[in-house]
Order: structure tokens, then sequence, then C-alpha cells
């Protein structure tokens, strides 16, 4: 047991840290904590248990990352939680061995974290944070939280006192104004990607589905109602904004954007640089898996062999301009493709949008420390390389944020291959030392022509012996 769980920690006494949300990167961060046996910590999560994306825990769907990024091993491949240690847990290492995955199952990934949940004692679900506040007089923060019962209803008020807090809140899936109407009102099924699998059966009951938005998402949704309607029948439109059904960029010097030197190499680019950057990055992570591309290729082939087409129309470079009900029946889409200047209308079934996730606002939770926080020109958080927010000087304590610093920190800021790197940094700012020796350079590519302090220089070419000339 941690010395200084709360069996043992005085009332009022402060922790060193409180983690508010427990999704992958505050459950790693949880995880690389618990062997420092000094360090008192508590992570708060107003779910009733772990989840991850369980509405896309499709069939046969394999996260983008490989195993290796797991909670821990890419920082700490000797801690017990890591994916190999599950798999041994689980007498499934062997069929694993042989079964050469990188690639693992969502859902795979997803009872492995609930696993980690299930060895670490300083988690504590059902707990909602309402209040994060600075107290000058102790010089800590005030963490206001409420414990929920099984219906997730308050049951108690609670108050804890913490010298660094982490928030790891997370994202939110994102509906576009035009399309929110629609999400509001009762009847025709209308549903985020994130909810595709509660509601899979109305789905695929209906004549015509729609599926808006061309990434990952939307491309298996499209797969796997593909996959499960009549040949000839199918009644399907997929469309979006994207120009095209675009693979995701995968070579291997292509995947060096997430590693931690890309992070540090954006994290000092001016603020307007950074923006620039982000925008023409599209690809390396809005893209789609090559194989989920030829997947649908496949099948739509696969339902010409005895002549005719697919019912089933395939879009891109299209945005939906406004929508509408009709009756309580069906759905009227209006559409405009803007390369073609020219503008469609589109009667469907049941929509489902694919149309991704925006980090969820740090103002919801920290709105008591909004005149400790400093902000760049678009009113965004400022945040270190330490993935801390800047704050005013007379803040003594830490406010770590996970996934809520893509505008600072790039691209790798969602990644799972870069969550126990982050963790592992999070412990060495907040020990003051190296609780995790990281490396110090991670990519072949060298980002930009200042070198940084943290990347070591090449090695010198050994020098060469002259050949003796023999010819004479």
């Amino acid at each position: 047991m941690n010395p200084a769980s709360p069996e043992h920690q005085q009332p009022d006494a402060p922790r060193d840290l409180v983690g508010i949300g427990i999704g992958p990167a505050n459950l790693s961060l949880a995880a690389l904590a618990q062997p420092l046996r000094d360090l008192d910590t508590v992570f708060y999560e107003q779910r009733p248990a772990f989840a991850w994306h369980p509405g896309l825990l499709i069939e046969g769907a394999t996260i983008q990352v490989p195993f290796l990024a797991d909670l821990v091993t890419l920082v700490d491949p000797t801690s017990p939680w890591t994916f190999l240690n599950w798999l041994r847990s689980r007498e499934r290492l062997f069929p694993f061995y042989f079964a050469e995955r990188f690639h693992i199952h969502r859902a795979e990934y997803d009872a492995y974290c609930r696993w980690v949940c299930e060895s670490l004692p300083d988690l504590r679900f059902r707990h909602q944070v309402d209040a994060v506040r600075w107290n000058p007089e102790r010089d800590v923060f005030e963490v206001d939280f409420t414990q929920l019962d099984s219906d997730g209803e308050a049951e108690a008020l609670g108050r804890t006192y913490t010298r660094n807090v982490v928030l790891g809140i997370g994202t939110e899936p994102y509906v576009p104004e035009p399309l929110k109407p629609l999400t509001e009102a009762p009847g025709v099924p209308v549903v985020h990607a994130a909810d595709y699998l509660d509601h899979r059966a109305a789905l695929l009951a209906a004549e015509h589905v729609t599926v808006v938005g061309i990434g990952q998402s939307g491309a298996e949704i499209f797969l796997d109602l593909l996959r499960n309607r009549p040949a000839g029948r199918e009644r399907l439109h997929w469309l979006g904004r994207t120009e095209a059904f675009a693979p995701m960029e995968y070579s291997k010097l292509g995947l060096e954007h997430f590693t931690p030197d890309h992070t540090r190499y954006f994290h000092a680019l001016p603020e307007s640089a950074r923006d620039r950057l982000l925008a023409g990055q599209w690809q390396l992570h809005k893209g789609i898996d090559a194989g989920t591309v030829a997947a649908i290729h496949d099948e739509l082939y696969r339902r010409t062999l005895h002549g005719g087409w697919p019912d089933a129309v395939l879009t891109p470079g299209v945005r939906v301009r406004t929508a509408g009900r009709i009756a309580t029946t069906q759905v009227e889409l209006h559409l405009e493709h803007d390369r073609q200047a020219s503008r469609s209308r589109l009667t469907t079934d049941a929509v489902v949008l694919a149309t991704g996730y925006r980090e969820r606002p740090l103002d919801r939770v920290l709105a008591g420390l909004d005149p400790y926080m400093r902000r760049d020109s678009q009113e965004r958080p400022r945040i270190d390389e330490d993935h801390r927010l800047v704050l005013d000087p007379s803040v003594s304590g830490s406010v770590y944020v996970q996934n809520a610093e893509t505008h600072t920190h790039g691209v790798g800021t969602p990644d799972l291959g870069l969550v126990a790197w982050r963790g592992a940094i999070i412990l060495n700012s907040l020990t003051g030392g190296e609780a995790y020796g990281l490396p110090r350079r991670t990519a072949f590519t060298t980002f930009g022509l200042t070198r940084r302090q943290q990347v070591p220089p090449p090695r010198e070419a050994p020098a060469l012996t002259p050949l003796v000339d023999d010819r004479r």
C-alpha cells in the first residue's frame, strides 16, 4: 500500500497531485506514478468505470498505433502494467505471438486499460470535479468534487487540497452548427459516431443511411454498414468536406512527426508558425488507414461480380450547408460542392456524423483560475514545454494538461504513442528530478536548422585509413 494513501493521510493535508479525468493519458500517468512511493496522488473520474470510445469498438477495428504504444512500455518496458503483461495474465501471450499482430483491436486495448484500472488504488470513479481554485493563504489548490451514486446522482460533496493538478479530460464529440438541430430533435436517428454502436441496429434497419465525415471513424462505420446491408440494396451515402478519401500518412519518416523531437521543435516555434503548420498537417492524423480504404474498395468490388454496381454513393469535397427534418421520418441535407460550385439536396432516413472530436475547453473546470491564467493572442491557454499552464508567478503550484495542448505541442498531442512519454515528462517536472530516464533523441529527422540541446550531436564518422596503391 502506498504510504501516502488515504488511509494514512491527514484529512486536510495537501496531496502532491490530483488528476481530473481517467482516460488513457491520466491512466498512464497514474500507472507511472504508482512506483514513486513518496508521491501522493489521486485521480477523479465522473464515469462509473473506464471506457475508451465504447461507441466505436466495432468488431475488427484496430487502433492506429503499434501495441508498444500502451500506457507504459515506451517509458518503462519493465512496468507490471505493460500490454504484454496483460496478455500473460490472461494466458494469451502465445496466441498473440503466433498472430503476429502489431496493431491490436480497439476492444482489446479497452480491455487492457480496464485491467490496469483494477490494479491501481488511487483511482476514484463516480467522482465529478466541480471546481479548482488557488488558495493563496495555504499555497495549495482546492479541488471540489461531487461523489455520485450508481444512478449518477449526487451522493456527497468533498474537497481535496493539492500542490499540483493534472487535467486529462480529453475530447468531446464535435457536431457542426448546421447539423446541431438534427441531433437535438426526436425521430429520425441522427447520431454522432461516438454513439454508433448504441444505435447500430436502428441504422441497419433504416432504408437509406448517410455518413458525414471522411476520416477513420467515418470509414469504419461506412464499411460496417456496407458489409451488413444486402447486395444491390445498400442505399448508402458517404460524403465529407475533405477533397479525397485520402490515406493517412503512414511512412516511417512521416511517423516521426509523432516523436518527442517533433513536439519540442513545434513548441519552440512562434505561435503564428505553429498555427500555419498545424493546418497543413491534417493527413498525418485525419486521413484513413490504407487497410480500411482497401477493405472498402474490396467490398464494393465484390458486389460487382455478378453485374451491376452497389447502391452506394461516395462523394468527397462536399459540405452540408443546412439541414432539416421532413416530418419525423426523414432528414434533408442541403449540400454544396465548392470546386464545382454546385448545390444539391439529399433525402435520407438516418445520419451518422463522423465529424470528429474537439478538445474540451479547460475553462469549464478552471474558471476559478482564470485570473491567474496567461493566454495567447487567440485567448488560448499558454502551455510550457513541460505541459504546464503558464500561470501568474504568485501561484507556486502547477496545473498540467494532457490532450488539450495541440496548439502548443502539435499533432502528436492526442496520439497514444506519446502518452507514456508525456506522463514521464510531467512526473520528472513534478518531482524535480529524473523519475524516468528519457532518450535525448527519438527521430532520424532533424526538425529545423537550430539544434536543440536535448538532441545529442551525431556521432563522428571514424577516420579512414588511406588505401595503398599497389598498381605499380
